[in-house]
């Protein structure tokens, strides 16, 4: 297939860019580089020896867009592009409105316009906010307690409607928890901007030395440790759950939801230790209060993936740690030489 990659260069994206080449697709990338580097479809190329053409566009950029898809001859498309920070997301709703649902507004319309009417859409848990009904089923009801949540909820229903109304789509709604880990070469893994949102990410520039100290928000929970327990999955296994729905929509229409996830949970606490046993060195912490609207414990039901995709997680927590490290200890500062190290 020739497969457009919105976001692809980002950390998930670049992942799977390069597992879509290794499957022998061909790649167009288009990402603005708001929160990913260049450099890591670079190395994608290097690893897999194949090119990838990449177009900076923004798809607020409705025209560039179309242009894009005028001269694209895709057979389908997938959409990770869009604005990822939680916290980030309660203090800017309007970005986060902006460039996640507006942009896959814009997409869409360009898709409906040249006809391409095949896409796998980069969901998120978020959409099931603090529910501790677990594990988390696709049945599960909606509840995002935060903007960046809401916005892919909004993604999945107008995603919805949009198969609903023309029998013709084949869309993928692909609900994931919480990505980690990086290539086993150590040459592409997740560079985030700023302080880390997400535990594993600050867990390894404390290891490498950017960081003085992981903050454990609560240990309290009714958990064997009493930290918050999460779903952890490596990032080339969930790339791998992009190619199988790709496969999955090649000869199906409608619209179709999976929980992307191992089925079972890590403690913070489980982590960190994992990590330092990776490392080969301990990574200090320190206890604080809970954050307001965490839960206790959150996992996926993955049945539904594997029963309709013949996909599930291969990778254990030891691995997407001793992966994720290979990524730190070798790019401590990430793409940029000089790291951001003042960030």
């Amino acid at each position: 297939m020739k497969v457009l990659v919105t976001g692809g260069a980002g950390y998930i994206g670049s992942h799977t860019v390069l597992c879509l080449l290794e499957a022998g697709h061909e790649v167009v990338v288009v990402d603005n580089l708001a929160n990913s580097d260049a450099e890591s479809l670079r190395r994608v190329e290097e690893l897999t020896g194949r090119s990838v053409d990449f177009l900076q566009v923004d798809l607020l950029d409705a025209r560039a867009l179309d242009d894009v898809f005028a001269g694209g001859g895709f057979d389908a498309v997938i959409h990770f592009a869009g604005l990822k920070a939680v916290g980030e997301s309660v203090t800017k709703p309007l970005s986060y409105y902006r460039n996640n649902v507006v942009g896959t507004l814009n997409l869409v319309e360009s898709m409906e316009k040249a006809e391409v009417r095949r896409l796998v859409f980069s969901s998120s848990a978020t959409v099931y906010g603090a529910s501790e009904n677990v594990p988390l089923t696709e049945e599960t009801p909606l509840d995002a307690t935060n903007p960046y949540g809401r916005t892919k909820e909004q993604i999945e229903d107008i995603l919805s409607d949009v198969g609903h109304a023309d029998a013709r789509w084949s869309i993928a709604l692909l609900r994931y928890f919480n990505p980690v880990g990086a290539h086993e070469s150590g040459r592409i893994g997740e560079d985030p901007q700023g302080v880390p949102n997400n535990l594993l990410p600050f867990v390894a520039q404390v290891a490498v030395g950017r960081r003085e100290k992981v903050t454990i928000f609560g240990s309290d929970y009714p958990t064997a440790d009493g930290t918050g327990v999460r779903d952890y999955i490596h990032v080339i296994d969930l790339a791998g759950g992009h190619l199988s729905a790709l496969r999955f929509l090649a000869n199906k229409t409608g619209t179709f939801r999976w929980n992307l996830g191992t089925g079972r949970g890590s403690s913070v606490l489980e982590v960190i230790h994992a990590f330092s046993a990776a490392a080969g060195r301990l990574v200090p912490f320190e206890i604080g209060p809970r954050r307001p609207g965490d839960s206790a414990v959150s996992y996926a039901d993955p049945s539904a993936a594997l029963a309709d995709l013949g996909w599930s997680a291969q990778r254990d927590l030891a691995s997407m740690c001793a992966d994720h490290w290979g990524w730190q200890s070798a790019n401590p500062g990430g793409y940029s030489a000089d790291a951001r190290a003042k960030d």
